[in-house]
């Protein structure tokens, strides 16, 4: 499923990951000084940022002011603008870890997630094995990870971080997400069982192995899970349509129309659900319940080929050949290799007597032979191989 990035970020909020400081003792002596802390301190940012403006202007090689001049904008959620900030501060003094852990905090909430890493990468080679910053700092590195799609290291990192931290929920929901969509399913199903332990009624949880055992191909199992999550959180986003979908794939249409329709109650634009129920009335032979639902669908996103195969295939039903005409070769400019698509347009030409049009797209369908992907894992991804790549929220990651 498309994984929350809020509930995801939650992992880092709650393992209470807080503000690294500036790392610099006291190097500025004078009342400017002092004035500027205070102000900071009663959350005065624009008068703080007066203050050590004015510690600069009498002390320009000050460290420390250039670190509290970004912490100043990081805290206004002013991430880039706290960049260079943190950086002089790092040339003035290069030994400060607590100037490069927010400079490393700053760009992962400003979604420079490449650079985050690079920055935290030698705070954890430098932390001893028993500091807690090694937890802090692996965390936040599989978060960088995760938010780039990188979830093969997402992973590795969050394990770690999981067998430090073993009654952490958010933690593991976290590494189960990253090993569904890195193709670990065995990993999910181990990090299941682990999050019944703290959650006997995760609904998550259940969606998560049950995505993992439709990769594996038990179908079955895939479905009883699905069933367990929607009598966990019958309100869950996704929960209907992956168990619609499920049964859908095993031809059981009346039940998956039921499932369709109730996450349709839960988000009436949902569009896997509007094609897929669309195409499970044109199943059941309710031809006019479908196209309402596939028109919609189409209408919400252009690029779901089945909704424009199957109203290619009730307007040629209905003798309407140039609609027909129309959806399904609005079908194949989606998916070219779709041998039904051919097969159906094929049969279109043919009724409209353009036997050369009809032999070409016969004989295409006759040399296809490309199994379709039915894989739940894709289809709860709207139909991409894997979620689109998330950047961390400013309002969920750690704070400075």
């Amino acid at each position: 499923m498309r994984v929350k990035r809020d509930a995801l970020l939650v992992v880092v909020v709650a393992l209470g990951l807080a503000a690294a400081g500036t790392g610099l003792a006291a190097q500025t002596p004078g009342t400017e000084r002092t004035a500027a802390l205070g102000l900071e301190q009663q959350g005065k940012y624009p008068e703080a940022e007066a203050a050590w403006r004015a510690v600069l202007k009498a002390h320009p090689s000050s460290a420390e002011a250039y670190a509290h001049m970004g912490l100043l904008e990081a805290r206004q959620e002013r991430y880039k603008e706290a960049l260079p900030f943190y950086r002089k501060a790092l040339a003035l003094n290069p030994s400060a870890p607590g100037v490069r852990m927010n400079l490393g905090l700053a760009l992962f909430k400003g979604g420079e997630l490449k650079q985050a890493i690079l920055e935290f990468q030698p705070l954890l080679k430098a932390q001893a094995a028993s500091s807690p910053e090694v937890q802090r700092l692996t965390i936040l590195i599989g978060m960088a990870h995760y938010g780039l799609g990188e979830y093969a290291e997402a992973s590795r990192c969050l394990k770690d971080a999981a067998a430090v931290d073993t009654r952490n929920l958010q933690l593991r929901l976290a590494l189960a997400h990253s090993c569904l969509w890195s193709r670990q399913y065995q990993c999910v199903l181990d990090t299941y069982r682990e999050i019944l332990d703290l959650d006997p009624d995760s609904a998550e949880a259940d969606m998560l192995a049950g995505e993992a055992e439709d990769a594996m191909k038990n179908y079955d199992e895939a479905i009883r899970q699905f069933r367990a999550a929607v009598k966990a959180n019958p309100k869950m986003p996704e929960v209907h349509f992956g168990l619609g979908y499920l049964l859908w794939i095993q031809k059981q249409y009346a039940e998956a129309a039921s499932e369709f329709q109730a996450e349709l109650a839960n988000n009436p634009n949902h569009v896997q659900a509007l094609v897929y129920l669309g195409d499970t009335e044109m199943q059941l032979n309710h031809p006019e319940q479908a196209p309402p639902l596939l028109s919609k669908a189409a209408g919400l996103d252009p690029g779901l080929e089945l909704a424009h195969l199957d109203l290619g295939i009730l307007n040629a039903d209905a003798g309407r050949n140039a609609d027909a005409l129309h959806e399904l070769k609005a079908a194949l400019k989606l998916d070219p290799d779709d041998m039904n698509a051919h097969w159906r347009l094929a049969r279109l030409y043919q009724a409209m007597g353009n036997k050369d049009e009809a032999k070409a797209e016969f004989d295409k369908a006759s040399n296809l032979h490309k199994a379709r992907n039915n894989a739940l894992l894709d289809r709860m991804s709207g139909g991409h191989a894997q979620p689109a790549n998330d950047q961390p929220s400013a309002a969920t990651a750690p704070e400075q």
